[in-house]
């Protein structure tokens, strides 16, 4: 099957998203490969973008998550039409037959003053803990759950094989100036690497848990195993966290006990749609380097 070859022209950008510059050639493109393929439906037609754009994640799988957010967008500007949705079908959620490593006994409190904070162990969770960390988030984060959109990984704490804490970690926000400024970064320059950047989405010691300086030994031990698991999923490394925390809620004492580097308050804007609001609470802005000379590999210097 023939498929839309698309090129980057001569002519000025119109658009850009992440690190994809488009032009007028590339949305002719677009509207060529949509009227030929105009029975395929919006599930299936990023995959055929991707594939007509060579458009692949770090790991070599397809980004159809991104460019299915680039073609919505697109499609709220008026530059192409997607094709109609489709009737969803009923679908039966299949959950697992034996009960999974994240739930544990409900009110089951752990609180121990004098425990030993070196029996702690963090690693990525399993493909069947996935419904677990969900349902989790879910319950008793203040956040909720939203599913997250590119790289992402997700974590489990055990203080003697009990469950005490769970982590989320995913792409960093696209506009953080304390950011920018702190690594040194131009715009050419944050567009190419803002992938070695990782954001901490999630952080939850579960509410009946009770341990002096468990939320930063946590942190601690998961920041030391997270450019290795990092590289390991998606085939690069990360060199910088970063986490943003509501002041009105929380202090980040946490983060400053793990010798996180509080770089100011943001402006207060907050992402709704593609649109930013200037509504929302400031945030305070921490970030750790994952190496010692992170913001040279940041600004490509090493």
């Amino acid at each position: 099957m023939e498929r839309a070859t698309l090129r980057q022209s001569e002519s000025a950008v119109l658009w850009r998203y992440r690190n994809r510059e488009i032009r007028a050639a590339d949305l002719a493109a677009l509207r060529a490969l949509l009227a030929q393929h105009s029975e395929v439906g919006r599930k299936a037609f990023p995959r055929l973008v991707c594939e007509a754009w060579d458009w692949r994640q770090a790991n070599g799988a397809w980004s159809e998550c991104a460019c299915r957010d680039l073609l919505l967008r697109l499609e709220e500007r008026g530059e192409i039409v997607l094709p109609v949705r489709r009737p969803a079908r009923p679908r039966r959620r299949h959950l697992p037959l034996r009960p999974i490593d994240l739930v544990p006994l409900i009110g089951l409190e752990v609180c121990d003053p004098q425990a030993d904070l070196s029996q702690i162990e963090v690693r990525p969770i399993a493909a069947e803990e996935r419904l677990g960390w969900r349902l989790f988030m879910a319950r008793y984060h203040y956040l909720g759950y939203r599913p997250p959109i590119g790289e992402y990984l997700l974590y489990a704490a055990f203080l003697d094989e009990e469950l005490v804490a769970l982590l989320g970690w995913a792409a960093a926000a696209l506009h953080a100036p304390l950011r920018e400024r702190y690594i040194g970064w131009d715009q050419p320059t944050k567009r190419r690497r803002l992938h070695l950047v990782v954001n901490n989405v999630r952080f939850l010691v579960l509410p009946w848990v009770r341990v002096k300086n468990l939320a930063s030994k946590v942190l601690a031990l998961t920041v030391r195993r997270l450019s290795a698991d990092w590289e390991q999923a998606y085939g690069h490394p990360v060199h910088l966290a970063e986490t943003f925390v509501d002041t009105a809620r929380f202090r980040g004492t946490c983060y400053r006990a793990a010798n996180w580097r509080y770089l100011g308050q943001t402006a207060g804007r907050s992402k709704q749609g593609n649109a930013y609001l200037h509504t929302a609470t400031p945030k305070a802005l921490y970030v750790y380097p994952l190496a010692g000379d992170a913001r040279q590999r940041l600004c490509g210097s090493r």
